[in-house]
């Protein structure tokens, strides 16, 4: 593959609207063949739809797109492909077939337009054919593995050599590291500067500001559905581009945890927490206006110790909340028991997102709506949703909304905000700020400390040091399924927390 770099992609005065929300306001966006460009801004901003535009998701927009100089109408996903522009979604396991072997997913393309109305198809050519594309990428992916062993990282390479194997010209990834240890991370940009040093253009769109350097030549920062910058990435400081994306200056990381007062008694006591997978043996404990970190790299077995403790698995090991004997047997036994649960897969699992807003929000408090015969008053969710949503700020036209058209931050804020209407003891955030933009991870972290400030016992799994020490009081180390450490976040920094986690040394 090589792309010819003078092609240029253009977008201009594109608009979209939805029922009460201007997505996209006039935006003008350019990617040129053979560099890579950052699409940047806060939940909200418009970047997503931007690139559903581009990639036919929504054939609804005003404005013109013009691919090397010519106009050109995207109506579908198909006509997308046809001109070489082909997009790889954050949610990758929604884009491959787990049952069909890597070369079946890599040629998926042919296999369901080329060889459409064939009898036969001539396996051994295909996956010969998938094995030069994945060779031509540096993947050392047998094409007749079964995809449902893969990774995640390795499934979203098959997604990127499924768009080089359609003739691909420019490829968008929309978060593609959110989900990535940093060394898949560092893999994934391999791949990405080959591609683009090779002539392909790549559009990248991602809220984790420091690794933008690491393949981004180009910026294009919207706020509020509108374009607010366009420049080269190269010399732009980081505090700068928050402030062009917030529309004011970001304040600094704070120790929230590090400013309360001292925990008070001990609510969750874990020993020996195993559930015959990840987890051997895991042991540790929460006090009331205690923020505990769980830290780790992908693996650690940090969401496995989440569903545990919320009854999402089975597991063996003994447990005692508020000084009795706790074992849920299913998540409703855990939210009775006063636990709630915010899960690293929101859409999947943290929200309801063909339903409302208002719908969201009371789920789990909905014996609170309820009168006499038990028949839910619409009246009162609307006006609990109502106050949540001006408590969390959650960027809605109504609590009529439906949450699939809200942006990932304020997903995230309806997957928080119905716990809170519940009036949990003890909240689980399983990687609680992941794929949300810097304003919003500033008033979810503030909305932690608040919790641990009321007498709420808070366990926070990240993958994000700095994050952890923002937040936490305690934090315990997770590595191959044990707890490895246990530190002070008021004694420790960044590096050596890492350095934990990855089991290295500081010497």
């Amino acid at each position: 593959m090589n792309a010819d770099v003078s092609i240029a992609l253009e977008m201009d005065d594109v608009s979209v609207r939805f029922p009460g929300v201007q997505a996209l306001a006039g935006v003008a966006f350019r990617a040129q063949a053979g560099r890579a460009h950052a699409l940047v801004g806060a939940n909200g901003a418009g970047k997503t739809t931007l690139m559903r535009v581009l990639g036919g998701a929504h054939a609804d927009y005003s404005g013109r797109i013009r691919l090397g100089g010519e106009e050109v109408r995207i109506r579908s996903p198909r006509d997308a492909r046809a001109l070489g522009i082909q997009v790889v979604h954050q949610e990758v396991d929604a884009a491959v077939v787990p049952t069909l072997s890597v070369g079946e997913n890599v040629m998926l393309d042919a296999l369901v337009h080329g060889m459409a109305g064939r009898h036969l198809v001539r396996w051994r050519a295909l996956h010969a054919e998938a094995a030069r594309v994945l060779a031509r990428l540096g993947v050392a992916l047998d094409p007749r593995r079964r995809l449902s062993g893969c990774t995640l990282a390795e499934k979203q390479l098959v997604v990127i050599a499924r768009a080089l194997a359609s003739d691909c010209q420019f490829l968008v990834l929309d978060e593609p590291t959110a989900p990535l240890s940093a060394t898949e991370t560092a893999e994934l940009f391999r791949v990405l500067r080959g591609l683009r040093d090779r002539g392909l253009g790549l559009v990248f769109v991602s809220h984790r500001l420091g690794e933008l350097a690491e393949v981004c030549d180009d910026v294009t920062v919207l706020r509020d559905g509108r374009r607010v910058a366009h420049r080269p990435l190269a010399g732009l400081p980081a505090g700068e581009l928050v402030e062009l994306m917030l529309g004011r200056r970001a304040a600094a990381p704070t120790r929230i945890a590090h400013r309360a007062g001292a925990p008070g008694p001990e609510l969750l006591e874990v020993r020996d927490l195993a559930d015959g997978g990840r987890l051997r043996g895991v042991s540790l404990c929460v006090r009331a206006g205690e923020v505990v970190g769980l830290a780790g790299l992908l693996g650690a077995g940090k969401t496995e110790l989440c569903k545990a403790l919320f009854g999402a698995s089975p597991s063996r090991g003994a447990l005692t909340l508020r000084g009795r004997p706790y074992r849920p047997r299913d998540p409703a036994a855990a939210v009775r028991a006063g636990l709630a649960l915010v899960p690293e897969e929101r859409r999947a699992q943290g929200v309801l997102v063909d339903e409302t807003v208002a719908v969201n929000l009371t789920a789990a408090s909905l014996d609170r709506h309820a009168g006499l015969l038990g028949i839910l008053s619409a009246a009162s969710e609307r006006a609990a949703a109502r106050a949540l949503i001006a408590r969390l700020g959650i960027r809605t036209p109504s609590e009529r909304q439906r949450v699939a058209l809200l942006s990932g931050g304020n997903q995230q804020k309806v997957a928080v905000g119905k716990w809170l209407a519940a009036e949990a003891d003890l909240y689980l955030f399983d990687e609680p700020t992941k794929g949300v933009d810097v304003g919003a991870r500033e008033e979810l972290l503030g909305l932690v400390g608040a919790l641990a400030a009321a007498g709420k016992g808070v366990l926070y799994a990240s993958s994000d040091p700095d994050e952890l020490l923002a937040v936490c009081h305690r934090i315990y180390v997770l590595r191959g399924g044990r707890v490895v450490a246990e530190l002070s976040a008021a004694d420790t920094d960044a590096a050596a927390l890492f350095l934990h986690c990855a089991g290295g040394s500081a010497a």
